[in-house]
């Protein structure tokens, strides 16, 4: 096929799901040196993808929503994109790229209005595969020739993600004779959770001599751990409901590590060659074979001896944190 000019990927959904699509617009770029990636995700996500190299232009479906049918349409056709991806399907989304008669509209065939939208219909199975997430959404890049799906350490290095240098705030939250170790114990329900007593041991294990604890999370977060966790210790610092998520970027990328359940920041922490220790439990669809993240110094914690069929908060709560602290002092 001649080089596309422009691609526009589509994945509205959330932030690890959109850390785990970023080596597509790598590899795309691979492929086609000169191709102009434009993004098409959801606002609160836009500052992820503004520290992709990779990515030209973003585009949010809150302000496509905000026009009409036609507008939106319009906005599309501005575009001016010889192809889209649709790696997380949205019907909407598909129907104005039919509508903007983008030439090569590329979607599995898993979901009926494909069918109707998309003029190329790759088929696979998520749910059936033993792929991780980053590797599976390769499979929509067949159209482009590209066949082979890369290793996991291989998509790590294609991310293109690199966090800014953290300002006056962030640096206030560090400690630069400590280690900065981040725990972000909630998932806003994304994830299975540790449990706060898990944390509250895993804080009271670091030396206090060696590591500075920086608690994440949103504010409403915030209100349910600032009861439950040791925050009167004096190593530890609380960063809830304080940073937006472009100063939640450049805090992981300036500290040393940083644990939670699979989890956006996680997947930020190992996109940014920090230790990235990650929770999980074996069952599927939610264990890391599918959802582990990717990086360097990358992690997935699963407990010793666990039935895979088993209930997933048992398999966490099996996780110790004398485990973690291992993987934390290596």
């Amino acid at each position: 096929m001649n080089a596309p000019r422009t691609i526009l990927l589509s994945r509205p959904d959330s932030i690890g799901d959109v850390m785990l699509t970023l080596p597509m617009a790598g590899l795309l770029r691979q492929r086609f040196p000169g191709v102009r990636i434009v993004f098409l995700g959801r606002g609160y996500t836009a500052p992820v993808l503004r520290c992709c190299r990779y990515v030209d232009e973003i585009l949010t479906l809150e302000e496509l929503e905000a026009l009409s049918d036609d507008g939106a349409v319009e906005v599309l056709k501005h575009v001016n994109a010889d192809a889209v991806v649709h790696v997380f399907p949205h019907r909407k989304v598909a129907q104005w790229c039919r509508n903007a008669r983008i030439p090569l509209r590329i979607g599995t065939t898993n979901r009926w209005w494909h069918w109707l939208t998309c003029n190329t219909r790759v088929p696979f199975s998520r749910r059936r595969s033993d792929l991780h997430e980053a590797q599976l959404n390769i499979n929509l890049l067949r159209p482009f020739g590209i066949t082979e799906i890369p290793a996991l350490d291989a998509l790590a290095q294609l991310s293109g993600f690199a966090a800014p240098l953290p300002d006056d705030v962030v640096n206030g939250l560090l400690r630069s004779d400590r280690r900065n170790i981040i725990l972000h114990p909630l998932s806003k329900g994304s994830a299975v959770e540790w449990g706060m007593d898990h944390f509250t041991e895993l804080i009271q294990l670091l030396d206090t001599q060696r590591y500075q604890v920086i608690i994440t999370g949103t504010e409403q977060e915030a209100a349910r751990y600032r009861t439950a966790l040791p925050m009167h210790l004096a190593h530890v610092t609380d960063a809830g409901g304080k940073l937006g998520l472009d100063r939640l970027i450049q805090l992981i990328g300036a500290s040393d590590a940083l644990v939670a359940a699979s989890t956006g920041p996680l997947h930020i922490a190992a996109a940014c060659g920090i230790r990235a220790i990650g929770l999980y439990s074996p069952k599927r669809p939610i264990h890391p074979g599918r959802w582990s993240p990717i990086g360097k110094d990358a992690v997935a914690l699963v407990a010793e001896g666990v039935d895979p069929e088993g209930d997933p908060l048992s398999h966490i709560r099996a996780i110790t944190p004398q485990q973690v602290l291992s993987r934390l002092e290596r």
